[in-house]
């Protein structure tokens, strides 16, 4: 999504030290603590109870005995949120899961599924192929350096476990993108990635990259001038430049790998960085692997959005 800047600009300095302190307390609060993280941040604590009743019967209650991955302490929530911000998406995912109705005139959301971890919701426009996956924690995006740690919910793999073929949340599309724009570029900030349609001149584009040897499956060289591609974007948008790696599977965590290997060698901003996820599809479907891209202004013709290749509508 398209829109305002935030103001609040993370130096990497800053962002490095931030993380070092998040590892700390992650290491104090233990790898199942969301719960009394939340709670002593003040902030709700998904799937538990709702205040005054029940959540409504559109926003099922976890079930029962439901894992839940722990949330930003609350020595980051200069950098990640505060669970009292007044974000549009955050309300809605506090009626998701606290059965919270946002203020006037927002609407109450459809809450398509509802996880300890994580709901998903419409994206707009409201169509069947345009979903948000959406933390149940308070993440304001991209740049909190929460999601750099060991213990933090793969978000990516969730969203690809609903938006794939028999998921439970399926984009119905012959193509299937995963994205997550900048700080910059995005208009709401709660950490939300898009499940989408891709087009297919996109998938066809990838394939070619990766016969002519132009993707990496190695990690430790996404960040190398080798493996950055021109792919066309959007109608009338012209070429942007990407970093292009192969993945096996989403089991890694994608944040802490564009941060190790593509971030912190350039001297660059996490905050300043867009993820793209496309799993390779032939003609008997899902190939098993996935094309993952980085991209951000810091590369010619290179972009800070994921709505180049992403389509919404």
């Amino acid at each position: 999504m398209n829109g305002q800047q935030n103001a609040d600009e993370l130096p990497r300095r800053q962002f490095v030290t931030l993380s070092g302190a998040m590892g700390a307390a992650v290491l104090l609060t233990g790898a199942g603590s969301m719960g009394s993280t939340a709670a002593a941040a003040g902030g709700p604590v998904p799937g538990g109870p709702v205040p005054g009743g029940t959540p409504p019967e559109s926003c099922p209650t976890p079930p029962p005995g439901s894992g839940q991955s722990p949330c930003p302490p609350a020595q980051l929530q200069s950098v990640c949120g505060r669970p009292t911000d007044n974000d549009p998406l955050w309300r809605d995912v506090r009626y998701c899961t606290q059965g919270t109705p946002p203020p006037p005139p927002q609407p109450k959301p459809e809450c398509l599924k509802v996880t300890p971890n994580y709901v998903v919701l419409h994206g707009k426009p409201e169509n069947q192929h345009n979903y948000l996956m959406v933390p149940s924690c308070r993440i304001t995006g991209i740049e909190c350096p929460f999601l750099l740690s060991a213990g933090v919910e793969n978000y990516w793999n969730d969203a690809w476990q609903n938006a794939r073929s028999g998921g439970s949340v399926p984009v119905r599309y012959a193509d299937i993108g995963l994205g997550i724009n900048s700080q910059s570029a995005r208009r709401l900030n709660q950490l939300h990635i898009h499940m989408a349609g891709i087009r297919s001149r996109t998938q066809r584009r990838l394939q070619e990259l990766e016969t002519m040897g132009r993707v990496t499956a190695n990690p430790a060289q996404w960040g190398s001038s080798a493996f950055q591609v021109s792919i066309e974007g959007a109608p009338g948008s012209g070429d942007r430049t990407y970093r292009a790696l192969r993945l096996p599977n989403l089991d890694q965590n994608l944040f802490a790998l564009v941060n190790r290997y593509v971030v912190m060698p350039a001297g660059l901003d996490m905050a300043d960085q867009t993820l793209i996820v496309v799993p390779k599809m032939t003609s008997a479907g899902f190939a098993g692997t996935f094309y993952v891209l980085s991209s951000d202004n810091s590369l010619h013709d290179g972009t800070s959005t994921c709505d180049h290749l992403l389509v919404y509508s």
